[in-house]
């Protein structure tokens, strides 16, 4: 039986390593958690958590599993970046934060041809770590959902549905511009629209879409699964929230209001009369659009087959086979490494 850990410092790491927990349960090998600086969130359904750096040296893992960009290098295991989101690019520097490289990981699990080929450039030149194009673990539960129908039947409509999620940086969200719009449309009852805003999104705002709730608009908050809402709609209406990008792999079409990644695979909107006709063109998805979302979902994630999370740990073992012994040595960071030993209070050095 093997050992794996999951390293969650980031309240996002939970959907991202669970996928990859319900793998390795699946075949017979062993997980356990190491939870640092958030709230212990797991279940009764998940793997124990560890409470110490001895327990984790003592669980000896095979394999670290991190979502964020740092992970000790005191703990046993090879540590495999497993990413907390796409290359979305909502700031001027998003793309060189997405490719930097800290010298923690051995091996980087990429998403698709977006990801794989600039970090693979990077592996050439830096030698001291290896890519492996897998998946995401966190798309998983979406493209093996079993009742993609259910939140239709619950909400009771047969009219199209149309998904409303937001960003909340106040430059990029598009919550308070579009407020009125759907409160005017959705008062028409041409569509059902269902809402969820980002847990961080201004309370005030979130309040005025709570109150917007009736026959012909669903609010749902923040801490509720989103996958259901996804599979529900016919249609997306967004920002630059990366929850976009998740909903365009479902084959699905995104009208974006002022997106800060605009391109052929959405339609981009920079006025509110706007919203409906675009709405409407999206709900009778025109060829070239849907073609564009398909060329572009296999440009960030071409595996849909919601078996990210076996890739993950099959390319884990395989590098533990056969390209961990060969690879150069880590830079010594001596400054991350007293960073992340000030963090978890471990000063011994091996």
């Amino acid at each position: 039986m093997k050992h794996y850990l999951l390293f969650a410092n980031q309240l996002y790491s939970y959907p991202i390593l669970r996928p990859l927990q319900k793998a390795i349960k699946s075949r017979g090998d062993d997980a356990a958690w190491f939870i640092h600086d958030i709230p212990d969130l797991l279940t009764e359904d998940d793997c124990r958590a560890l409470n110490s750096i001895k327990a984790v040296q003592q669980y000896n893992p095979a394999a670290v599993f991190v979502p964020t960009n740092w992970v000790p290098d005191f703990f046993p295991g090879v540590k495999v970046e497993v990413f907390h989101g796409f290359n979305v690019g909502k700031r001027a520097n998003t793309n060189q934060d997405h490719f930097r490289i800290r010298g923690h990981f051995d091996l980087y699990c990429t998403q698709g041809p977006d990801t794989t080929e600039p970090f693979q450039q990077l592996a050439e030149k830096h030698g001291y770590f290896k890519i492996a194009e897998t998946g995401w673990s966190k798309l998983d539960p979406m493209f093996n959902y079993p009742t993609p129908d259910k939140l239709r039947s619950q909400i009771g409509t047969d009219k199209p549905i149309i998904l409303f999620a937001s960003t909340f940086s106040p430059k990029l969200t598009s919550a308070p511009a579009l407020a009125d719009t759907i409160r005017k449309l959705s008062a028409t009852g041409r569509w059902h629209w269902i809402v969820t805003l980002h847990p961080k999104m201004d309370p005030a705002i979130v309040d005025i879409y709570r109150n917007m709730a009736g026959e012909h608009l669903s609010f749902f908050e923040s801490d509720q699964e989103i996958i259901p809402l996804l599979h529900a709609a016919d249609a997306m209406l967004c920002d630059t929230s990366s929850i976009f990008l998740e909903y365009l792999l479902l084959n699905k079409p995104v009208v974006t209001f002022n997106t800060a990644v605009p391109g052929p695979h959405v339609i981009n909107i920079h006025n509110t009369d706007e919203v409906a006709a675009s709405l409407q063109t999206a709900l009778e998805r025109p060829a070239d659009l849907m073609q564009a979302i398909e060329q572009y979902g296999d440009h960030i994630h071409p595996c849909r087959d919601g078996k990210s999370s076996e890739r993950i740990l099959q390319a884990t073992d395989d590098f533990i086979a056969r390209d961990y012994a060969s690879l150069k040595s880590k830079p010594l960071n001596l400054g991350r490494k007293l960073q992340m030993r000030k963090k978890l209070g471990y000063y011994k050095f091996k």
